[in-house]
């Protein structure tokens, strides 16, 4: 197995552009697909998942490239394909949605764990509208078979809210294909602000969703048009980690491409970083982090809205000067591995006393942390990025498989080792 060797650092300065946002970057794609209309599209992220969007919308007859997306007007004219997405989640769960509208008959897959990953809740609500959708492998998972189907939305869509955001985000892009309709979320909705994401794009290619109170969501019979050029922000949740260095190690750590004008939820890491006694400054398209006078203080959140930069959270607890808490984060156990485990043992390596509940992790930092840790990161790109993290605490860490950061920020640990001083 490839690992990287990082070494012991106390001090982390200076800017970092960061990379387009994988959540915008494939809904972006997505919409401009489906538009009216030619799209130029800026700072697209260049990442393994977004790799995974353009090839299969070039499978499905779209022409487009990371610069430039010319929208078919309406549901995909290849009627047939087999489509390879991977681990992204972006794509697999929107593309459902969509081919579903689609009268075609496709075949979705993934890699292995993919294939572990819930997909049930989406499908229900999809076969209710007269969808044909078949499981190639075990009930409610990936692989699935999509089947040529009258869909007809003259009912509010029931969808279950507690397991993915993206199941709701996949229904509401693909509404406009079935003349619009109404999506009602069944129970509490996690990760909301991804599904504010969705909306806000979504307006920008013309078609406005109505909600009311996270629960009910209305989309209008209008069809998908260009806006001409669209930008992408920088990745909020990449942020967190070069922002998290800045309050551990002194800092000024500043990151730019995302600020006070974003869209993105994972903005909202900048609240964990000031409960913890960070110095934080915002501008309209930037961020900068420092520490402190004083230790970091310890925590105890809700971090349901901000689920990628929560795991950010659990390694800055390990410097912390008492426990904290992270809460109402069940939706870990279903992303790219299981996150509440695997963070809990890693946690553990660098000496912290973890305790895991259902949705939640309880973290007693070391007095210093074991030094020579060999982290496993699961082929999750957020466990090899927040983990880095943990040589700042001035001890030698490895990071097995690093290059499984390639899935969202290829070049991370080069960035991030131009910040140490």
């Amino acid at each position: 197995m490839k690992q990287l060797a990082l070494q012991p650092a106390r001090r982390a300065a200076g800017t970092v552009r960061l990379p387009g946002s994988k959540s915008i970057s494939n809904r972006v794609l997505l919409l401009a697909a489906l538009a009216e209309g030619e799209t130029v599209v800026r700072d697209l992220l260049d990442a393994e998942d977004t790799r995974v969007m353009l090839d299969a919308l070039g499978k499905l007859g779209v022409a487009c490239d990371a610069r430039k997306v010319s929208g078919v007007s309406g549901g995909f004219a290849v009627k047939s394909a087999e489509l390879s997405l991977g681990n992204a989640g972006t794509a697999f769960r929107p593309l459902t949605a969509v081919l579903a509208f689609c009268a075609g008959e496709y075949r979705l897959s993934g890699v292995p764990r993919m294939h572990e990953r819930p997909i049930g809740d989406l499908v229900d609500a999809l076969r209710n509208a007269g969808a044909r959708i078949d499981y190639l492998g075990a009930q409610g998972f990936p692989p699935l078979a999509i089947h040529p189907a009258a869909i007809e939305v003259p009912r509010p869509l029931l969808i279950r809210g507690e397991t993915s955001s993206q199941f709701l985000s996949a229904l509401l892009m693909a509404l406009p294909l079935a003349g619009g309709g109404t999506v009602v979320v069944d129970g509490d909705l996690i990760s909301r602000p991804y599904v504010e994401i969705t909306a806000k794009l979504m307006a920008r290619f013309g078609v406005e969703v109505a909600s009311v109170e996270w629960r009910a969501y209305k989309v209008p019979p209008a069809r998908y048009r260009s806006p001409g050029a669209i930008d992408v922000e920088g990745d909020a949740s990449s942020a967190s980690y070069f922002l998290a260095a800045g309050a551990i190690a002194g800092g000024p750590v500043r990151v730019e491409g995302v600020g006070r004008n974003s869209i993105q939820g994972d903005v909202r890491f900048v609240e964990v970083l000031e409960a913890m006694g960070a110095k934080v400054a915002m501008g309209e398209t930037w961020i900068e982090a420092s520490s402190g006078a004083a230790p970091l203080k310890p925590f105890d959140l809700d971090l349901n809205h901000i689920p990628d930069a929560a795991m950010t959270a659990a390694v800055l607890a390990l410097f912390a000067d008492g426990p904290s808490r992270i809460r109402n984060v069940g939706s870990w156990r279903v992303k790219e591995t299981d996150r509440i485990a695997a963070m809990a043992t890693e946690l553990r390596k660098l000496g912290a006393t973890v305790e895991a509940g259902v949705d939640s992790l309880m973290i007693v930092p070391p007095g210093k942390l074991k030094a020579g840790a060999a982290i496993d990161t699961y082929d999750d790109h957020r466990m090899a990025m927040c983990f880095s993290l943990a040589s700042l605490g001035g001890v030698p860490v490895t990071i097995h498989d690093p290059d499984c950061v390639a899935k969202t920020f290829p070049d991370y640990f080069a960035v991030f080792q131009s910040l140490l001083g």
